[in-house]
């Protein structure tokens, strides 16, 4: 069982979709993207992730890693390496990488499905993305008590 909320990230080249998850560990809910103006210029985005953290008592972050179909690393994933580094040293908080092959085709999916218009679909599906890969994060090691 978790003693702290788990906080999950779908970092993207533009945009960071946040979501956390439930105090017992069960759900994981979207919370809102983080878009920045410059791919490279990270400081407030590493200022609103701190103050999340704060806000909702992280204890552990879960960052999608974007693998390819084939399971090999490409450049993104490589930059998604860097962003979990820097965010261990800003935060000291274990940031763990998960597999998010998929998460962005599975949240336009339950977007489209839940009537959300398309408009606000693109608001949405970082967050949801985010969401999806701290569920998954979270049905394959919370009965492992990890």
């Amino acid at each position: 069982m978790m003693k702290g909320r788990w906080m999950g990230l779908d970092y993207g080249t533009k945009t960071v979709g946040v979501a956390v998850s439930d105090p017992l560990g069960i759900t994981a809910q979207g919370v809102e993207t983080i878009t920045r103006k410059s791919g490279k210029k990270l400081r407030q985005t590493f200022a609103r992730i701190e103050a999340l953290i704060e806000e909702y008592h992280i204890e552990k972050i879960v960052l999608g890693l974007p693998k390819n179909m084939n399971n090999t690393l490409g450049e993104r994933a490589g930059e998604t390496v860097e962003f979990q580094h820097m965010l261990e040293k800003r935060t000291g908080l274990p940031v763990v990488l998960w597999d998010e092959r998929l998460t962005t085709m599975e949240s336009e999916r339950i977007l489209k499905d839940g009537g959300v218009r398309r408009e606000r679909r693109k608001e949405r599906i970082d967050w949801m993305a985010a969401a999806l890969i701290l569920q998954s994060y979270m049905d394959c090691h919370c009965s492992r008590d990890t």
